[in-house]
């Protein structure tokens, strides 16, 4: 496996015609592109990254894991559970002028969840049955049953509220040219370099103080790591372990840690052949050393995982581990059919999560020593998500490493989209195409009972059969390592793995 320089981002770091402090444009080097900035489409970080800076949600979720008011000044839910009214905040425009009304957030809203436009996160407000304008200025989401985590999900970065008629307009065109209400406006995109925002200057709210941001996509860590340490960028994401010491060391330079809500899996294919079984399935699990990856590898940034989603998300409960076992992974391989184990591909971004190639590597190490050989794939970041996200008929990827942030706070986005049947891709995002009908009827009922005790009773039972069906290899939960100039103040590493500027300021 080889991968190429950066040329573009190489020669930045070998020639900085300004220091950073005389700039008054936050550079960023995320790990990877963004794939759109249609924030109804997106459904990656990186994208989610931008289009935060771009759109507004209804509500938002604080670093704290507290919902506050976004968009929609107020609510009131019906005694029922199945009229949500919504006051829309006064006085906020589209950055081409448009005032935002009523009228605007239904039809954003509605764009949203026509089924024509087959958004994948179509399933976070999919029991609105109809929305409604009563006045200029209030608008009402109607359910067709009671939706407990309806306010979590209105925080969701995809459900932000678009300029809908200039999406429309546009149709395809619109993900690369977004009209939003935040604080930063679209200036321009150049794929796989760099996407440029500007501040906008009749934001609503208090105005960032920087006069735009600049994101560029830098893959190799190396690479990022020398632009923050050179000056070329103020905030480099997902600084390896081993030069956590070395950057923090620098007077300029802090290298902060922040708790995350994102879990790192790789996913088994279960339409391709030995990851039908689940005997292959959980040997695999046994087979690798979870707690030698997270401190080995990942310099003790990561948590074993014990359960599919992370602590801190409501739902969460350990049901346990596969320990370490070669021998019993051995074991399994024989019951199933392969005693000299078999040969596969596995699949891993480079430069999108915390030492992802890296970890995979070790696991392919791993898997050798009980006759799983696996070789290494890997894509540029929109090209991994395409290919890991085509129907099963097509579908060659037979085990691949993800991520998933579970950005609501709630299990249920942590689960119903990576387990249900009805999530699979292209529709979903249950790329795994796992189907248990006993987790699709917990999840189910879980969305729809509002006793919060029950409902976490619900996903610790969906919890423990995941476990035991080992859909996937259960790695870690992550933690986010970015370097950051000292010069900037204000900026916000939020859980949802967002880098945010809108109240960054440049000393």
């Amino acid at each position: 496996m080889r991968l190429r320089p950066h040329r573009l981002l190489l020669s930045l770091v070998a020639a900085i015609a300004l220091p950073l402090a005389s700039a008054q444009v936050l550079i960023v080097a995320q790990g990877t592109d963004a794939v759109t900035l249609d924030p109804h489409a997106a459904t990656d970080s990186p994208s989610a990254t931008v289009t935060s800076h771009i759109f507004e949600t209804l509500f938002e979720l604080t670093p704290e894991g507290e919902v506050v008011p976004g968009l929609a000044e107020s609510y009131e839910l019906s005694d029922d559970g199945l009229t949500l009214t919504l006051k829309v905040r006064e006085g906020v425009t589209f950055h081409d002028g448009t005032p935002l009304t009523a009228h605007e957030v239904k039809a954003s809203l509605d764009r949203f969840l026509d089924p024509e436009n087959a958004f994948t996160f179509l399933f976070l407000l999919e029991p609105i049955q109809e929305v409604v304008v009563v006045d200029d200025m209030t608008v009402e989401l109607r359910l067709d049953a009671p939706f407990a985590p309806l306010i979590g999900h209105l925080t969701h970065s995809s459900t932000a509220i678009v300029h809908a008629g200039v999406a429309a307009e546009l149709g395809d065109g619109f993900a690369r040219n977004p009209v939003g209400t935040g604080p930063f406006r679209f200036v321009s995109w150049e794929p796989n370099q760099a996407i440029e925002l500007a501040r906008y200057d009749g934001y609503w709210g208090e105005k960032p103080g920087v006069e735009g941001v600049r994101f560029l996509a830098v893959p190799e860590n190396t690479t990022r790591m020398a632009m923050v340490e050179s000056g070329a960028a103020h905030v480099a994401v997902r600084v390896p372990p081993q030069d956590i010491a070395r950057l923090d060391s620098l007077s300029f330079i802090d290298v902060h840690n922040v708790s995350s809500v994102r879990t790192i899996y790789i996913y088994f294919n279960h339409n391709i052949e030995p990851f039908t079984d689940a005997r292959v399935r959980q040997a695999v699990n046994y087979a690798v050393n979870n707690q030698d990856i997270a401190d080995f590898v990942t310099g003790g940034a990561v948590r074993p995982s014990d359960a599919a989603i992370a602590p801190g998300i409501f739902g969460y409960t350990p049901v346990g581990s596969y320990d370490y076992d070669p021998e019993r992974a051995r074991e399994l391989l024989a019951e199933a059919g392969y005693p000299d184990g078999f040969s596969t591909t596995l699949y891993s971004p480079s430069g999108r999560y915390l030492q992802d190639i890296q970890i995979a590597e070790a696991i392919q190490s791993m898997l050798a020593e009980v006759g799983i050989q696996a070789e290494i794939e890997t894509l540029e970041w929109s090209a991994y998500l395409s290919a890991t996200n085509q129907p099963a008929e097509s579908n060659v990827v037979p085990m691949a490493l993800l991520g998933w942030g579970t950005v609501t706070g709630d299990a249920d986005y942590g689960l119903f989209p990576l387990f249900h049947t009805s999530e699979h891709v292209p529709a979903g995002s249950n790329r795994a195409f796992y189907s248990n009908p006993e987790v699709d009827a917990l999840l189910d009922e879980a969305r729809t009972t509002t006793d919060g005790a029950a409902r976490e009773g619900l996903y610790r039972q969906a919890l423990q059969i995941i476990h035991e069906d080992a859909p996937w290899l259960f790695l870690h939960s992550e933690t986010q390592l970015v370097a950051v100039n000292t010069a900037v103040e204000g900026l916000v590493i939020h859980p949802t793995e967002r880098v945010l500027a809108h109240n960054a300021s440049i000393r």
